[in-house]
């Protein structure tokens, strides 16, 4: 299997909670659409620095991060971002390393939005086709 993109959209999870009181126009509202690789590896969404201040996320943890290699680097943990893929969104943290290049869309927000890797076709589709499955217990 190759590598895999998809296209999602993060917004700033207080900038729409903001706008939708009606204290913020909707337009104003962070949000940046990307093309993502998709990385089953990563435990949650990973972004750079550049990604972090363009929605204007906020960073609750700082730490270290184990990278590919058995490596650690410096990372940051920030407040929760919406992740949106077509229909479908979920909230999770954002794991900031600040010289990753590419956006990682990890396991966390893959089954946040009941979503799978199609082998056969190189893509992201819905784990259960067009209809988002939760299992609750």
């Amino acid at each position: 299997m190759g590598v895999v993109r998809t296209e999602i959209t993060l917004v700033n999870i207080g900038d729409q909670e903001v706008a939708d009181r009606g204290y913020m126009p909707q337009d104003q509202v962070r949000r940046l659409t990307v093309n993502a690789m998709v990385d089953t590896g990563a435990w949650t969404l990973v972004i750079n620095e550049e990604t972090r201040e363009k929605l204007g996320l906020r960073v609750k943890k700082t730490g270290e991060a184990t990278v590919a290699g058995g490596g650690k680097v410096p990372s940051q943990v920030t407040e929760p971002v919406m992740v949106c893929w077509k229909d479908r969104e979920t909230p999770c943290q954002a794991v900031v390393l600040p010289s990753e290049k590419d956006v990682l869309l990890g396991a966390l927000p893959l089954e946040g939005m009941d979503l799978t890797i199609n082998p056969l076709r190189n893509e992201v589709t819905g784990a259960h086709g067009d209809t988002i499955h939760i299992v609750i217990k």
